[in-house]
């Protein structure tokens, strides 16, 4: 099973004393099991910028390049769409990045690791679980 997680798994890891579950859920998954996406990259980036804080970015990268990192290729574009417009007919609004961070984990076979369960449980397809809480 590959793990995706999700920008506040990341942001959680990157924080000074950051969650010893957490560390101690991801020391029991193997590192090929592990990623992320260039989208969490970049909502980390920005917040990493507009703190002024390239201490933090440098942080950031330390953590991600121990990752895979999954892009929004054609396949989560191609998911996209459809997705957004059955979601959008049932009256179920999920943010932009958080849509694309699902369709990316949905094309490949991934289960998302995020503080946010309500937020993307609205997805019935995809596999949602919380190791901030747990």
């Amino acid at each position: 099973m590959r793990y995706l997680f999700d920008t506040d798994v990341i942001s959680a890891l990157v924080r000074r004393g950051a969650l010893t579950r957490l560390h101690q859920r991801l020391a029991r998954v193997p590192a090929e099991s592990q990623c992320t996406t260039t989208i969490t990259l970049g909502e980390l980036s920005y917040g990493a910028h507009k703190a002024r804080r390239p201490d933090l970015y440098a942080r950031i990268r330390s953590i991600l390049n121990q990752v895979a990192l999954l892009g929004f290729d054609v396949a989560a574009a191609e998911t996209y769409g459809p997705l957004r417009a059955r979601l959008e007919s049932r009256g179920v609004s999920v943010g932009e990045a958080d849509l694309r961070i699902a369709c990316i984990a949905l094309v490949n076979d991934c289960t998302l690791v995020t503080g946010n369960v309500r937020h993307f449980t609205r997805i019935d397809e995809l596999k949602v679980e919380n190791w901030l809480d747990a």
